[in-house]
C-alpha cells in the first residue's frame, strides 16, 4: 500500500518516492511484524484454545497440555497489516495471500474442535488450497520452468504445471505441519528457509544483472514477493520469542499450514520447484518422510503384506514379516520424534542440531542446484 500511495504523495514532499523502496518497505515490513507479534501476542493468547496434549506419546506428550494452541492465527493476522502497507502485491498475488489465510482458518478450526479432523478431511482443504494457490500463481507469473544441471527455461502448459505446484504446496504444507512437535522447531526452521528464500528472490531472481550472471530468468516481481517473506520472517521471530523451550504457547496447525504453503509458494516463485530440496531439506525429511513412510505402508497393505509394528506381532509373525516393512517400522516419523525417544536427544539438542543441518545444507544444495549448470 505504501508503494503506491508515495505515488500521490511524492509531489507535496520529494523524499516520499523513497516508500518505493524495496529495501526500505522490506526492512519496515520485517520490524513492523516482528514488534507487533513480540507485543500483541502474550496480550492475546488466552483467547486461544487450550493444548490438550497427546496421552500416547507418555510423559514428554503431556508437556504441551494446557498451553494456548492455534496462535498461528494471532501470528499470522498480525503479519497482515505488515504484509498489506509494505509488500506491493497484484492481484493474483493477493490471491495467493487469501489461499495461505484459508490454509490458517482450516488448521485454526481444526485446532479448536473438539474432535480432530480426519485424514481425509484435511487432505482434500489442502488439496483445495493448493491448487487454488497454483491457479493464482500461473495467472499472475505464468508456467515457465528452469531446471538444475540444465539452461535454458521450459514454459509449462496449465494443465501440467496445476497438479505439479498444487501437488508440492500440498506436500510443503503437510510437512511443515508434520515438523511441529518440539518447541522451536517448525518455526525455526521455517525462518531459515523462508530468509534463505528472500535472499534469491531479491539478490538473484529479481535482479536482472544478477540473474543473467547466474543463467536463470529474472522476475522483477520476485522482490515484491521477498517483502512478503521477510514480513512474514519478523512475525514468525516475535512469536519464537515466547515459543523458546519452555513455550509458553504453541502454533498449531493455523501457523504451520499458513508457513508451509508460503515455503512452497516462494520456491515456485523462483522458477525452479527443485529449489524445495535446497531450501527446506530437513523439514522435507522430517516431516514429509513420515508422509511416504505411511503411503508405502498402505501400499504393502494393499498387496496382502502384514504391515504391524513387530511389538504388536507374536514372536513367530515377527520373523515372518517383511524386512522392508519392518525396516520402515524401524525408524519412527516424524524423524525428530525418533531422535527424542530412540537416540534419547533432548528437544534442545534436536532443535539445535536440526537446526545446524539446514544451514549446513541449504547453502551446499543451493550450490549444486544453480551453479552447477
Amino acid at each position: 500500500m505504501l508503494y503506491w500511495i508515495s505515488y500521490a504523495l511524492e509531489g507535496h514532499f520529494g523524499p516520499f518516492r523513497l516508500m518505493r523502496s524495496h529495501a526500505l518497505l522490506l526492512a519496515f515490513g520485517t520490524f513492523l511484524a516482528a514488534f507487533l507479534t513480540w507485543y500483541m501476542l502474550p496480550k492475546l493468547w488466552h483467547l486461544m484454545p487450550r493444548d490438550h496434549g497427546k496421552a500416547i506419546l507418555g510423559k514428554d506428550g503431556m508437556v504441551s497440555a494446557g498451553k494456548p494452541t492455534g496462535a498461528g492465527v494471532i501470528v499470522t493476522l498480525l503479519a497482515l497489516p505488515a504484509i498489506l502497507l509494505a509488500a506491493p502485491l497484484s492481484v493474483c498475488d493477493m490471491g495467493v495471500l487469501l489461499c495461505m489465510y484459508a490454509a490458517m482458518a482450516f488448521g485454526f478450526l481444526d485446532d479448536a474442535s473438539e474432535v480432530p479432523w480426519g485424514q481425509l478431511k484435511k487432505g482434500l482443504l489442502d488439496a483445495g488450497v493448493s491448487l487454488g494457490a497454483a491457479l493464482f500463481l500461473y495467472a499472475g507469473h505464468g508456467g515457465d520452468v528452469w531446471m538444475p544441471f540444465v539452461k535454458g527455461v521450459w514454459s509449462i502448459p496449465w494443465w501440467l504445471y496445476l497438479p505439479g505446484a498444487g501437488f508440492l504446496l500440498w506436500f510443503t504444507m503437510n510437512a511443515t505441519n508434520c515438523s511441529d512437535g518440539v518447541d522451536g522447531l517448525a518455526g525455526s526452521l521455517t525462518l531459515i528457509s523462508l530468509v534463505c528464500l528472500a535472499a534469491l528472490l531479491y539478490l538473484v531472481i529479481g535482479y536482472a544483472p544478477v540473474a543473467r550472471y547466474m543463467l536463470v530468468p529474472c522476475n522483477p516481481l520476485a522482490a515484491r514477493w521477498a517483502i512478503l517473506l521477510m514480513t512474514v520472517v519478523g512475525a514468525l521471530s516475535g512469536y519464537l520469542w515466547w515459543n523458546a523451550e519452555p513455550s509458553k504457547v504453541l502454533m498449531g496447525d493455523a501457523g504451520s499450514r499458513f508457513l508451509g504453503l508460503l515455503v512452497g509458494v516462494g520456491v515456485l516463485i523462483t522458477g525452479n520447484p527443485f529449489l524445495v530440496f535446497a531450501f527446506a531439506p530437513i523439514v522435507l525429511v522430517n516431516g514429509g518422510a513420515g508422509l511416504g513412510k505411511l503411503v508405502l505402508l498402505r501400499f504393502f497393505r494393499k498387496l496382502g503384506l502384514d504391515v504391524r509394528p513387530p511389538s504388536m506381532l507374536p514372536p513367530e509373525l515377527q520373523e515372518r514379516q517383511n524386512l522392508l516393512v519392518r525396516l520402515l517400522h524401524d525408524v519412527r516419523f516424524p524423524l525428530h520424534d525418533h531422535c527424542k525417544r530412540v537416540l534419547k536427544w533432548s528437544n534442545a539438542q534436536v532443535l539445535m542440531r536440526f537446526m545446524i543441518l539446514q544451514a549446513f545444507l541449504t547453502p551446499l544444495l543451493f550450490i549444486l542446484l544453480i551453479k552447477v549448470r
